[in-house]
């Protein structure tokens, strides 16, 4: 069962504050944890993870206020998009989602989990995380597959294509709660590093 994201950290109190703020209690049941790291993220590379909060009916708002706890624009090379790309404290990007995006079943907190995959590997990934999630497909699109664990659940798992090259371990990662397998970290059907828990 998909039950959290694991992010790495070089100050994991200020991480945890902050992320703990922006999604004011709203994650759909899954828990964010911070791991100490001394290597800072590479600001050349969006990270193949990323979170996507909801803006709501006052998404300017909401921008403002996620700016006031540290957040910073950046333009990954976005475009005219209906979402704002902020990064965290640290440079993670993460989006803001203007009302009336699709797959939005909530007007605040986390509502995507966003992981990029290769066109070539859409299928496989889509197997492999129903498989290890116990989430299941609810779309898919041309842009990719969203699972969800339950059809109103408020958080999906949105995986599509393009995929950030692979710059070094991710600093994003999924986390599993498996009680009959061994802890540890893995690697999904496309390399990406996830993490199983008793």
């Amino acid at each position: 069962m998909l039950t959290g994201i694991v992010i790495d950290a070089l100050d994991a109190g200020r991480m945890d504050r902050f992320w703990r703020d922006a999604v004011q209690g709203r994650t759909g049941g899954l828990r964010l944890r911070f791991v100490p790291t001394v290597t800072p993220k590479s600001s050349s590379h969006k990270n193949r993870l990323h979170l996507d909060l909801a803006g709501g009916p006052d998404w300017e708002t909401e921008v403002a206020r996620l700016v006031a706890l540290g957040a910073t624009p950046v333009d990954i090379g976005q475009g005219n998009v209906p979402w704002d790309v902020l990064a965290d404290p640290e440079g993670n990007e993460f989006c803001v989602l203007r009302p009336g995006h699709p797959g939005v079943l909530a007007d605040s907190g986390l509502v995507a989990i966003c992981l990029d995959v290769a066109e070539e590997d859409r299928y496989a990934q889509a197997a492999f995380w129903q498989s290890e999630a116990g989430w299941h497909a609810v779309e898919h699109h041309d842009w990719g597959v969203r699972l969800r664990h339950e059809p109103s659940s408020p958080v999906s798992l949105v995986m599509g294509p393009p995929a950030a090259p692979k710059a070094g371990r991710n600093r994003l990662r999924l986390e599993v709660t498996r009680p009959d397998a061994k802890p540890g970290e893995f690697l999904d059907a496309a390399g990406n590093e996830f993490h199983v828990r008793h």
